[in-house]
């Protein structure tokens, strides 16, 4: 079963609930198996919009990675999120 990344492109307008929101995606992360690969580190646009901030994390799988986004975990942290940033977010399938 191929690997699954959560891709997410943000723009965050206040800080303080951001951060809120940073710390309890962590752990949701964690908890359902999400290894951050890049997380708000440099980046070097290229083509087409950028956004401030990007984050790659990797799951087992797109199943491990759905269940992290709906869990009780997560939804209590985008509430934090909701309003402060603007996110683009996505689950991609790795290739087998």
């Amino acid at each position: 079963m191929p690997k699954a990344y959560w891709v997410a492109h943000v723009e965050v307008a206040n800080a303080d609930p951001y951060a809120i929101y940073a710390a309890g995606a962590t752990v949701a992360f964690a908890k359902y198996g999400g290894r951050p690969l890049a997380r708000g580190g440099r980046t070097i646009g290229l083509e087409g919009g950028e956004r401030s901030r990007n984050v790659v994390i990797e799951f087992d799988d797109v199943d491990a990675a759905l269940r992290c986004y709906n869990s009780p975990e997560y939804q209590e942290a985008m509430s934090h999120r909701v309003g402060h940033a603007q996110a683009d977010i996505m689950i991609i399938e790795g290739v087998t």
